[in-house]
């Protein structure tokens, strides 16, 4: 299990992205960069390896952004658009490479396999079509990509079922509401925590801020970083201002070594 993992935050927005369109919110006209968020994903490296967790509709534009040579497959966390709409766009790294890994659980390859019947269907299948390889996991089940060990870390998203991952002293978490005791014993005392946190007011389906800071003082990790942002958190260096010296917003583009 060697190597340094590197951590690039690829987005770390809602699923509106940030500005929202149209709006006139003062969060959303700020011209700080760190207040511009496309829709949440990571890209974790290691080696010679590449992986990103989930591929949101500002896929291309990250990967433009954030170029890399090769794609060693992709790590889902749920089937909703902002985490999977851009699914199409690895397009590229299956023409330069073949068929790219996929690792989900049952229900998200089900959902592929309707929302993506061209890609999924070989009956359907369009010319042409991103060449994928699936793999499902299990909850409390480790599963291997490259040479390291990952962890599915579940959690509830309002009522549908969502994984996050451990791997190395990495967690990774998004669009988490509830998580049972058994699941955050998994995941104590790591180097760095990734969680969402929303916005101030209450959300039905994720962490609002105090949820998130709740959260983290149940995990503690040596570090935090919050993801899935709206503009309904406030500007990105006041809101900085007043969390906890261990705690950190996340922002597009930002890397870790751990």
């Amino acid at each position: 299990m060697k190597g340094l993992l590197k951590i690039t935050f690829l987005g770390t927005g809602t699923s509106q992205g940030m500005p929202v369109i149209g709006s006139n919110h003062p969060v959303c006209l700020s011209t700080n960069k760190k207040d511009k968020r496309l829709r949440v994903s990571v890209l974790i490296s290691w080696g010679s390896y590449n992986y990103v967790i989930d591929c949101g509709p500002d896929f291309r534009q990250q990967m433009l952004t954030n170029p890399i040579s090769h794609l060693n497959g992709i790590l889902f966390t749920h089937e909703h658009a902002d985490h999977t709409a851009g699914l199409d766009d690895i397009r590229p790294f299956c023409f330069r490479q073949g068929a790219i890994p996929i690792y989900a659980d049952r229900r998200v390859l089900n959902a592929f396999k309707q929302r993506f019947a061209y890609i999924f269907n070989e009956e359907e299948r369009y010319p042409g079509a991103p060449e994928l390889l699936s793999n499902e996991f299990k909850e409390n089940t480790s599963f291997v990509i490259g040479d390291k060990e990952v962890m599915p870390i579940k959690s509830l998203h309002m009522n549908l079922e969502v994984f996050g991952f451990k791997i190395d002293d990495f967690v990774y978490l998004t669009d988490v509401k509830v998580m049972e005791d058994s699941e955050i014993e998994k995941i104590k005392g790591v180097k760095v925590l990734v969680v969402n946190a929303l916005r101030v007011d209450p959300s039905p389906s994720h962490f609002n801020l105090q949820e998130a800071l709740e959260f983290v003082e149940k995990v503690q990790p040596q570090k935090a970083y919050f993801t899935h942002i709206s503009h309904l958190l406030g500007f990105h260096d006041e809101v900085e201002k007043i969390l906890p010296k261990n705690v950190h917003l996340a922002y597009d583009n930002l890397t870790l070594t751990i």
